[in-house]
């Protein structure tokens, strides 16, 4: 009797690790051929990249700012996530967090500490408002929430574009796109990483425990696994839908304020630098977990600063781009072949047995 694979439900922690590995280095593989076929050194770019972020301060720097918003715009996706919820509008929602605190930080008095928790206050309700619309359709009428979401995305976009160039626009050193400065800042705590890093990490690490350490926690996830069954059980299905829902646009754009008042200090078009998209891709490198989620953004956000570096060796930014796409693909691939498993002869000669037992409890 030969050995064969069998697919099981949960992948092994360590076969997951293995394939991940081999997806990253099979991906690495590939974007060394197309460095070297337009004429530069894999070898030299990787030197580079690596002196440049972790042999840098400024290098460690750009990392945690880049993390910044990746830990929120994630953690807004992972949130809807557990109800099977996909909010793919966490880009216009940064906007709408970033239009909101900018219209605050522009107009309030600068002189008063308040005006930053008026900045947050305003970041979190922009991000709830733009989120309100799929969250009702959602819950009320039945609406697919990644179509209202994604279309909002651009609605947002060309609503920012307009303040930016009308209302809001800089008069003062007339800046293309782009609105005055704007003097609250948040707190720096290392050289150039403000304190949104630190606040947007320990709220990461408090959904974490509320997932797995709270009654609703664990209601969410058996709205998640099967909503019918959750609703016969007497499971606020509707309410925790909509709350969980908006806890996510406000999380979005809780990281457009930080954005506007920790790093750019402007309202400009092209802020969100695509962390709403991004926050995807690292919620699903997290595979669900939300303390995941910390690593996963530190990968894409040194992906992102090595976007920055390739550019000044006159390397197109869309490389890195693509090498998100080709990682996030052949991880896919990767969790799947995780989930498969050797059995030895002798587990094969028992697998009958374990099915005839259950079928025989189910009888």
């Amino acid at each position: 009797m030969t050995a064969f694979r069998q697919r099981v439900p949960k992948a092994p922690f360590v076969n997951i690790l293995f394939y991940r590995f081999v997806a990253f280095v099979f991906t690495l593989l590939i974007v060394a051929c197309i460095v070297a076929l337009a004429g530069q050194s894999p070898f030299e770019l990787v030197t580079v990249i690596v002196r440049s972020t972790f042999l840098s301060r400024l290098g460690w720097e750009d990392w945690f700012l880049y993390a910044s918003p990746l830990f929120l715009t994630s953690a807004a996706f992972a949130v809807g996530a557990k109800l099977n919820i996909w909010n793919i509008g966490m880009e216009g929602q940064f906007m709408a967090g970033a239009l909101a605190s900018a219209i605050v930080g522009l107009y309030f008095p600068y002189d008063s500490f308040w005006v930053l928790v008026a900045m947050l206050g305003a970041g979190c309700v922009g991000g709830v408002l733009w989120m309100a619309i799929p969250a009702f359709a959602r819950v009320f009428g039945g609406t697919n929430e990644i179509i209202t979401t994604l279309l909002l995305n651009f609605v947002a976009a060309l609503l920012v574009s307009y303040v930016v160039t009308g209302p809001l626009r800089d008069t003062v050193t007339s800046a293309l796109a782009s609105s005055e400065y704007i003097l609250p800042s948040l707190p720096l705590v290392w050289g150039d990483v403000h304190m949104g890093v630190i606040i947007a990490f320990v709220i990461v690490g408090v959904l974490a425990l509320y997932m797995h350490f709270t009654r609703q926690g664990y209601e969410m996830r058996v709205i998640g696994a099967n909503p019918r069954l959750a609703f016969y059980a007497g499971l606020p299905v509707k309410k925790l839908t909509l709350v969980m829902m908006l806890l996510s646009g406000g999380l979005a754009g809780l990281a457009g304020m930080f954005e506007v008042a920790g790093s750019v200090h402007r309202l400009q078009v092209g802020l969100s630098n695509n962390f709403g998209y991004l926050g995807i891709i690292v919620a699903i490198l997290a595979r669900g977990s939300f303390l995941g989620l910390i690593p996963a953004s530190l990968f894409i956000a040194f992906l992102l600063n090595a976007g920055i570096i390739l550019q000044t060796m006159q390397l197109s930014s869309t490389l890195v781009m693509a090498m998100t796409g080709l990682l996030l693909l052949f991880i896919t691939i990767a969790d799947e072949l995780a989930h498969y498993i050797t059995l030895k002869p002798e587990a094969e000669a028992k697998t009958p047995k374990i099915a005839n037992d259950i079928q025989e409890e189910t009888i």
